[in-house]
């Protein structure tokens, strides 16, 4: 088969944290996996050279187009058909309208549907945030309704997919599972530990979230959960890690106006930095209300961090026994759950532990099989 991948979204710093590292494994395991079907990549110029070929099957097609715009519905199409392809991969529900080719696509979430707060947030007008919201509506419908087959990174998802469109038949759903990189993975463990311990005077002595700061995420809850907990534990700092923004300076706005002291914002932080944010963590804090997989807990487990987790969507779905979980609408639940899990050095050992056997049930390479195995499923005509 000729399959392509619409790979623009390609790696964290273009495609944007779990959606891009996504994308990136993908197409890094296919190579490795793959040496029977041809593949084309479509990338935008900011990671065409960041994506390199190691399988002579693969080629690469420049398709300098920005997603969610009117050039991905008018001159995306008229690339991919013209390469005459059996089938594309779309790892996002952006899929062009008047596409020709057969497409399979992957839905992480459908937070825009299932959280009307998240749905509402915006820094558009009225008349573009309207006409913005049809287009959504319109090419998800799209996008779910023309795919032969639906790639969702959870049962949550699926189950959400079915809610939203129960005309779709659920045999053409697949939950295909992602991975995360394991402990033994990372290089230099003891460097970044020490070498980020030493920078920052700290020895595992934060709370830690890394992500965006979109409402869903319920960062509001988080820091004034943190505001409790640190009137009796005033040494603790909490650092929250992520891409910078209106959202992201919306929430460092609400942490001045309720004074909530202790708190370090970094902002666009590169895979070291993360890595060693991870590494000196003494817990990780996950409050999000929706997710559609949740790689960042995952990516916290395999660096021996303890995790606490909202019960809510996908996150008990995925992290299982190993984290501790809280009612996302409850900010002094939270509260507890923090000061508990903080004391609790025992909980903490067996967390680890948990974490360690939790993140072997996700491997990138076994996600790629599968989608390789979902892709020769399909019948072209």
């Amino acid at each position: 088969m000729k399959i392509g991948i619409d790979a623009r979204m390609y790696g964290p710093k273009v495609g944007g944290g779990g959606l891009g590292r996504y994308v990136e494994q993908l197409i890094t395991e296919l190579q490795s996996i793959d040496q029977e079907n041809h593949y084309v990549l479509f990338l935008k110029k900011e990671n065409f050279e960041t994506c390199k070929i190691t399988n002579s099957n693969f080629e690469k097609r420049l398709a300098d187009i920005h997603w969610y715009t009117v050039d991905e519905q008018r001159l995306l199409p008229k690339i991919i058909d013209s390469e005459k392809l059996d089938l594309i991969h779309f790892p996002h529900w952006n899929v062009p309208l008047f596409l020709k080719t057969p497409f399979v696509v992957t839905i992480h979430d459908l937070i825009l549907l299932d959280d009307p707060t998240s749905a509402k947030a915006t820094t558009l007008g009225p008349l573009k945030y309207t006409v913005k919201r049809i287009g959504y509506r319109t090419v998800l419908k799209n996008a779910i309704l023309r795919s032969r087959k639906i790639i969702t990174v959870s049962h949550a998802t699926e189950l959400s997919i079915l809610k939203h469109f129960p005309k779709v038949d659920s045999d053409k759903i697949e939950v295909v599972y992602e991975g995360v990189t394991s402990l033994n993975d990372f290089r230099g463990l003891t460097r970044l530990r020490e070498g980020f311990g030493e920078a920052r005077g700290t020895n595992r002595d934060y709370l830690l979230y890394i992500g965006n700061s979109y409402p869903h995420k319920n960062l509001k809850t988080l820091l004034e959960a943190f505001k409790i907990f640190s009137e009796k534990q005033p040494e603790v700092k909490l650092i929250m890690a992520g891409h910078k923004d209106l959202f992201s300076e919306a929430t460092e706005k609400f942490a001045l106006e309720k004074n909530i002291k202790n708190v370090e914002f970094i902002h666009d932080p590169d895979d070291e930095t993360i890595a060693r944010l991870y590494t000196n963590a003494a817990l990780y804090v996950f409050p999000s209300k929706i997710e559609g997989f949740g790689l960042p807990g995952l990516e916290a487990m395999s660096l021996g961090v303890p995790v606490i987790a909202a019960r809510s969507s996908s996150l008990p779905e995925i992290f299982g026994e190993a984290a501790v979980y809280f009612n996302p609408n409850s900010v002094d639940e939270l509260a507890n759950t923090i000061e508990k899990l903080w004391h609790d050095k025992k909980l903490q050992e067996e967390l680890k532990q948990k974490g360690f056997e939790q993140i072997k049930k996700f491997s990138w390479e076994k996600m790629a099989r599968n989608v390789v195995n979902i892709y020769r499923e399909i019948k072209t005509p």
